[in-house]
């Protein structure tokens, strides 16, 4: 049994909306950064079988071009997908104390916005905005509306019902 090795497996996706406008800079080697946290919300049934709704808040750091897109973007209330994987970090703060975080460090970030629709106002530009439907560091797919609901097989959407 001392020879089994555990499969080394850090991969998590995870939707959302930015609770506030992404912090972006450079580090000294002017790389870019942008570092934002989103609201995850799950829905379950309590033991009086009533609907609650229970609040996740995500740490998400994202690098380079990937950076930029979430700068040029992304805003508070944005409806996001990330991918990536976990990463921790500690630091001492100016107080002197140890902090530690653990984060999301994004792979890939679907923008989820509609054109035209900013946080769910019209915002008067004719289908133009400032985020496009939904892009990703990789590809570009196109979506007709932000439910999550297509992803869902028909036992888990009678579930939610």
């Amino acid at each position: 049994m001392a020879d089994l090795k555990m499969p080394e497996v850090n991969y998590v996706i995870v939707s959302g909306n930015l609770t506030r406008d992404p912090m972006y800079r450079q580090t000294t080697n002017n790389t870019p950064v942008a570092n934002f946290s989103i609201a995850s919300n799950r829905k379950y049934k309590d033991g009086n079988n009533k609907w609650q709704e229970d609040v996740c808040y995500v740490g998400v750091v994202a690098w380079n071009r990937l950076a930029d897109s979430c700068h040029a973007r992304l805003k508070k209330g944005s409806a996001i997908l990330v991918d990536g994987e976990l990463q921790s970090r500690t630091w001492k703060s100016d107080e002197g104390f140890v902090r530690s975080i653990v984060e999301i460090k994004a792979r890939r970030i679907q923008f989820l916005n509609r054109k035209g629709k900013l946080n769910g106002n019209d915002d008067g530009s004719n289908g133009q905005s400032d985020e496009l439907d939904i892009l990703s560091e990789e590809e570009s797919v196109d979506y007709t509306d932000d439910s999550f609901d297509k992803f869902l097989s028909s036992e888990e959407s009678d579930l939610l019902k």
